[in-house]
């Protein structure tokens, strides 16, 4: 049986973050969470996720810090990257792709599969 894809979730909203969890690890997804940048920082080093799905408001240091401090490493820098944001019409994705960004999915309007299937279209197999 192949090893499980792992999934970095960064999302200071606990209720979101439980049911993103709920619905990737419900798709066979190893997930772990975390609420910050600076935590996701530590998370993503201690489990080297195969995609992260990073919400762009969130408290304290912005998602662009961690994409730019993700970038500076060459073991991370090719990690896809999944925003999922409130801000999804404000952004384009040519102008984060070369953080290693590879979808944009809209948090008002997404389903709750939403996250499941954009995962599903970054993961390496």
């Amino acid at each position: 049986m192949s090893e499980a894809v792992r999934v970095v979730i960064v999302e200071d909203d606990t209720w979101l973050a439980e049911h993103y969890m709920r619905v990737l690890r419900r798709s066979g997804y190893e997930v772990y969470h975390a609420p910050h940048a600076l935590a996701a920082i530590d998370v993503i080093d201690q489990v080297v996720p195969d995609v992260i799905v990073l919400d762009v408001l969130l408290t304290g240091t912005t998602a662009l810090a961690l994409l730019h401090e993700l970038q500076s490493h060459e073991d991370l820098a090719n990690i896809p990257v999944i925003l999922a944001t409130n801000l999804a019409d404000q952004i384009a994705l040519d102008d984060v792709a070369s953080y290693g960004v590879r979808r944009i999915v809209d948090k008002a309007s997404m389903q709750p599969e939403d996250i499941a299937i954009a995962v599903r279209s970054v993961a390496k197999p």
